[in-house]
């Protein structure tokens, strides 16, 4: 059974039986509402009709006049006498109840009560009063008044009419209303159970339009906002696997350009007739193309603990002017083959770091300066403020187009593949430097122009007890 024949008939049973049951309780409260008032009728009635017969002479007329007051009143009317004999009976064709004698303990209570006495009882059909008579001048002392209840409850008989009728025309109404209500709550429902199954199928472009301010509204919304949020995901999925795809792509063509030249090499190296000058240079070619096959491995670590581990970096403070002058040893030689300015500005400052990851920074970023640079100078500097250390690179080397920028520092990727390689770079470190520096909390920045050189910088915060 459907959801919107569940409710239709969940309300049109539900309001049949609270129908029913208000209509059953008006009928049973305006019986008992009409058998109260036909008691306090009746004994108002006894009073004035005993008044009646006190004064009716006793003569030929006497049961004429009974007979009219009974007419008149409506009643079924019985008169005893002094002993509690029946002394008259009206109407004539209605006299059996008038025929019992009228006991003696009953006479009594009637003498001393003054009051008319109401007999209702269950099994009785009637509905039965009885008054003493005073002083009269004819032999009636007691009279006894009835009714048949039926009579009373006459005007149910067209009430209940009334409520019937009017119950089933509200059940045709609520009926009507019931289906409407359910087919306006179950719509929503419906709709809202499609874009489910759609969503859940693999269809993120499914939108639902439901324009309502209700909690159907809010959950359209939800459901709106959780395809969007599925179809941002899987954009991103999907970004991802491009780049995981082409990443090991990249990897694999990394690798498999040394490993071919040393292959040649080794392949070389087994001639017998070769010179010692040209035995030395294979080696020397193995050599250079196994060290770039360690840095790539060795980039590779660091971005996958970037990725992968909360405890990439430990910070603590250092002097920089240790690492500056590791670097000038290190890159002095190199920058010197070239004829090229190494310029390193080492006056001891103290910052807040990791001094492994920073001193890879600087190894990655001023080897690079070196290899684009073929004439001029390659030159560190700091810059000081209150709160951190400003780390320049500048080169005058061929410098970067700004078509470049944008993916500079993204894993594998070159400005000049064929030309990179040549030089021995493996890709990453730009990237590595990235890493390292976000997880630092700060972000590398480039100034280029082509064949005029560029600038790379960096900010890195002082130790809190070094701040001005």
């Amino acid at each position: 059974m459907s959801i919107r024949a569940k409710l239709a008939w969940t309300f049109i049973l539900l309001l049949i039986f609270g129908i029913t049951a208000i209509s059953s309780y008006s009928i049973l409260f305006i019986r008992n509402y009409l058998l109260d008032q036909g008691e306090e009728q009746i004994r108002n009635d006894t009073e004035w009709l005993a008044i009646t017969i006190e004064n009716l002479q006793n003569n030929e007329e006497f049961e004429t006049n009974l007979n009219e007051a009974a007419r008149t009143s409506g009643y079924r009317l019985a008169i005893y006498d002094e002993d509690g004999a029946i002394f008259a009976s009206v109407p004539y064709d209605d006299a059996s109840l008038g025929r019992e004698q009228l006991p003696a303990t009953q006479r009594s209570r009637l003498r001393s009560g003054g009051n008319v006495q109401i007999v209702n009882e269950e099994e009785r059909e009637q509905l039965i009063a009885y008054n003493a008579i005073e002083g009269s001048v004819n032999p009636a002392r007691y009279i006894q008044v009835s009714i048949q209840k039926d009579q009373i409850y006459e005007p149910i008989k067209t009430i209940r009419w009334i409520i019937y009728t009017g119950m089933f025309i509200s059940m045709g109404l609520v009926i009507l209303v019931s289906v409407l209500f359910s087919r306006s709550i179950s719509k929503p429902i419906i709709q809202l159970e499609s874009a489910a199954k759609d969503i859940a199928g693999g269809n993120v472009d499914r939108t639902l339009q439901l324009d309502r301010k209700d909690e159907f509204g809010a959950l359209a919304k939800s459901l709106n906002q959780m395809a969007e949020r599925l179809r941002a995901d899987n954009e991103a999925l999907k970004s991802l696997y491009d780049r995981q795809r082409q990443f090991f792509a990249d990897i694999t063509h990394e690798i498999r350009n040394p490993l071919h030249t040393i292959s040649g090499s080794l392949e070389m190296l087994q001639l017998k007739k070769l010179s010692d000058e040209q035995r030395q240079r294979y080696l020397e070619t193995a050599a250079r193309q196994t060290e770039r096959i360690n840095r790539l491995f060795k980039d590779l670590m660091t971005l996958q603990r970037y990725d992968s581990d909360s405890y990439f970096i430990e910070k603590k403070p250092f002097d920089l002017q240790l690492t500056l002058q590791d670097i000038d040893e290190m890159f002095r030689s190199q920058a010197a083959e070239k004829d090229l300015e190494l310029i390193v500005d080492k006056k001891p400052v103290t910052i807040f770091a990791d001094p492994n990851k920073i001193e890879q920074v600087l190894e990655n970023l001023v080897s690079n300066a070196i290899k684009y640079t073929n004439k001029g100078y390659v030159k560190v500097s700091l810059t000081e403020s209150e709160t951190d250390i400003t780390v320049k690179v500048e080169d005058s080397g061929i410098g970067i187009s700004e078509d470049h920028l944008l993916r500079l520092f993204d894993r594998f990727y070159r400005t000049d593949k064929a030309r990179s390689r040549d030089k021995g770079g493996t890709g990453l470190g730009l990237s590595v430097v990235k890493s390292i520096l976000t997880a630092h909390g700060s972000a590398i920045h480039i100034e280029s122009t082509p064949g005029e050189g560029s600038l790379f910088w960096f900010s890195i915060d002082k130790p809190e007890a070094e701040r001005l």
